[in-house]
């Protein structure tokens, strides 16, 4: 594999341990580390060597994190982009690379776990459950940046698959008020999960019909995942096929 300059890198949902390894190298290695410092664990800055030169972003421009990205690479610099979740969702990630790409510096990422597996796993979730649904939506609420028309949260509701909502904690009377519009029954399980995998972690467990009130109790307003759909329930699934002794595979005949 060619060393590239710039490596964008997913940190993973919060916990400092559920970075990949190669990613845990890349800081490693990293001469410079930019890093979105209002969601990336701090911890994972104990990676970076002690002479690395470390910047948030959380206080910088697109200009100015490309202007850092660009003088290091002219230093012959490694530049490590850690970036929260999983580079690919809602990282701001393309107008960065188009910006290298512009400059003629050579990236590369490498993912991350985003949090919505994260909270997958703190509520011993599975998203696809036979006979409930096979498929997971990842979106979001507009706010103060656009939803395109098309991926309203009531189109997507009509489906009736699980739901991640990411950066939308804020508005669950609204986003309660058009799941149900958009097809979710009232009463279809839900859960809130602040901060997945970080030491504060919560998980409140209610029904769409209360999303806001859940939240409202214990003062959660950011930082918080919403999940909805049947599948939240654990029950009522179908078994699956990969491991019924009736079923042929592969690598097994079924019993007689």
């Amino acid at each position: 594999m060619d060393k590239k300059q710039v490596y964008f890198v997913g940190a993973g949902p919060g916990a400092a341990d559920l970075i990949t390894v190669r990613g845990m190298k890349l800081i490693e290695q990293a001469d410079v580390v930019i890093y979105a410092g209002s969601l990336v664990n701090p911890e994972l800055l104990g990676y970076a060597r002690e002479d690395a030169e470390i910047f948030n972003s959380a206080c910088m421009t697109l200009e100015q994190v490309v202007d850092v990205m660009e003088k290091a690479v002219s230093e012959g610099k490694t530049v490590c982009r850690l970036h929260t979740g999983d580079p690919s969702l809602y990282g701001a990630v393309r107008e960065q690379m188009d910006a290298l790409s512009e400059l003629n510096i050579s990236y590369e990422t490498c993912p991350g776990v985003t949090a919505a597996f994260g909270a997958a796993a703190a509520l011993d979730l599975e998203y696809t459950l036979p006979g409930i649904t096979q498929s997971l939506v990842l979106t979001r609420m507009a706010g103060r940046t656009e939803v395109p028309e098309k991926e309203s949260i009531e189109s997507f509701a009509a489906h009736g698959a699980s739901m991640v909502i990411y950066l939308s904690a804020g508005m669950l009377d609204e986003l309660a008020r058009r799941l149900i519009a958009g097809g979710y029954d009232p009463r279809t399980p839900a859960a809130i999960v602040y901060k997945a995998t970080w030491p504060e972690e919560q998980i409140l467990r209610c029904q769409v019909r209360d999303l806001d009130e859940t939240a409202g109790k214990y003062g959660i307003r950011k930082t918080a995942l919403v999940i909805v759909g049947g599948a939240l329930s654990q029950s009522g699934y179908q078994k699956s096929k990969l491991y019924d002794k009736t079923f042929d595979t592969e690598f097994r005949k079924a019993e007689k």
